[in-house]
């Protein structure tokens, strides 16, 4: 019987990039030069880059076309209003704020909406937006459902929160203490694991109880959308609009990435259901630190991309290409051995670290060493999402305890074929042959904010 084949693309290829591979031996001095951080290697010394998702698409004709309809009008530029008419049709939010990326829209929404000492209670928060709740003077606490831990055994949501736990905490520390509730969907640091709309309309619940807000972490809601419909019964025949249209019910304002589901290179949008004093706020938070609310710190060709990127990033052809391709390299990895968090998730295979390097303590971060063999053994670039991204408590200084160590494989979109992903699990298989003389790692230089990005790190002795 033949390999078995995830979803065809649903498009054709009209440009090509050259990528090259460097040999073994430049691999390891390439790392040595970057301090052990993939992070820090140079692009042309990646083979097959799977670092992130994060603007690493490939934009449609379409899109492209779009960008030479540029309206660069320093304020009230059409493809603004393109933007703001996309959001609008596609999420049922009245007001739109462009952003330059995720980030962008977490530093402005974040501090407006805390106050210093208060929580945010997330099912799980990713690195920038844990680094822009304590930057605002927050405390972020995770409250994901316990079967996201166990990486072997299925769950068609591992994104949900502990539904029990949140309002346990909520009356514990007081309603007064809790600034609000984000979601984020897809879960990126769980496995990129979505979370169902039975588990929204709970949290939803809870807020409404305790009166407190919902703000979504938008980077890969069409994904989730998606899953909803494979995977909730009731949804099987609702179409990606309908779905994302009732997810988004639930929330009262979002912030997105669009650099993931809307497939552009740079862009984010800050959007708000119905508060018109909130998003007057907002606009005004915007000027001093994205620039005019009409721009915030995109071009108009990009404004356009997005918005027309939007819409491809709902189609239900493109999304279970999407999430097959994932699906088969995971399943391909785990045929040879190499444990996952199973079932995958939308952008992302993540290899679980600890399963595969028991002998490297989390304090030495087993997925940062894992990542750093298979660049060596493959050229393929990927990223730690474990104890080294998860930082130090900001309380203690003492490294927080991170339940989760993962590598992930992150697929950016319409980029590489299903030979690319083989050469992945080519690269696995190398590793895999001396997986247990892998050694971890310690700093020779830790930044005290995000430092996975820019630390430097060595191989212990």
């Amino acid at each position: 019987m033949g390999k078995a084949l995830h979803p065809s693309e649903p498009f054709k290829i009209k440009m090509v990039e050259a990528i090259k591979i460097i040999s073994r031996d430049e691999r390891i001095e390439a790392l040595k030069r970057a301090g052990y951080n993939p992070f820090s290697l140079r692009a042309e010394d990646v083979y097959i880059d799977l670092l992130t998702d994060s603007g690493t698409g490939a934009m449609s004709d379409n899109q492209w076309a779009g960008m030479m309809l540029g309206d660069e009008s320093y304020a009230g530029s059409r493809n603004y209003f393109h933007l703001e008419a996309a959001i609008q049709d596609i999420f049922d939010f009245k007001h739109v704020i462009p952003v330059h990326q995720g980030r962008g829209a977490e530093q402005v929404v974040f501090p407006l909406m805390l106050k210093k000492g208060q929580y945010v209670i997330n099912n799980y928060h990713f690195d920038t937006t844990k680094a822009h709740v304590e930057l605002s003077g927050g405390i972020a606490r995770n409250f994901l459902t316990e079967a996201a831990l166990n990486t072997t055994e299925y769950h068609p949501f591992k994104g949900n929160f502990d539904l029990d736990r949140v309002e346990s905490f909520i009356n514990e520390v007081g309603a007064e203490k809790c600034a609000f509730i984000v979601v984020t969907i897809t879960c990126n640091s769980a496995g990129g694991q979505p979370i169902s709309m039975e588990n929204i309309r709970s949290v939803k619940a809870i807020a409404d109880k305790y009166n407190l807000k919902l703000v979504f972490d938008s980077a890969r809601f069409a994904e989730n959308a998606l899953f909803i419909k494979q995977r909730e019964k009731g949804y099987e025949n609702a179409s990606i609009k309908e779905i994302v249209k009732e997810m988004y019910s639930y929330a009262y304002a979002l912030t997105m990435s669009a650099k993931k589901d809307a497939i552009v290179n740079m862009g984010g949008v800050i959007a708000i259901k119905d508060d018109e004093e909130f998003f007057n706020v907002c606009k005004g938070a915007v000027v001093p630190m994205e620039g005019f609310p009409t721009y915030g710190g995109l071009t108009g060709r990009d404004m356009e991309a997005l918005a027309r990127g939007l819409y491809e990033g709902i189609d239900e052809q493109y999304l279970t290409y999407r999430l097959g391709q994932v699906e088969y390299l995971g399943e391909e990895l785990r045929e040879i051995g190499v444990p996952i968090q199973f079932p995958t998730g939308g952008h992302a295979v993540f290899v679980d670290a600890k399963k595969l390097l028991p002998h490297i303590p989390s304090t030495q971060f087993p997925a940062q060493a894992l990542a750093n063999a298979l660049y060596i053994e493959s050229g393929v670039r990927a990223v730690e999402i474990g104890s080294f991204l998860e930082g130090r408590d900001p309380e203690t200084g003492e490294q927080a305890h991170c339940d989760l160590e993962l590598l992930r494989l992150t697929i950016p979109r319409r980029v590489y074929t299903q030979t690319h992903l083989d050469q992945v699990v080519e690269g696995f298989r190398k590793v895999l042959a001396y997986k247990d003389e892998l050694k971890g790692l310690e700093f020779e230089y830790e930044p005290k904010v995000l430092r996975h990005f820019t630390a430097k790190l060595k191989p212990i002795e």
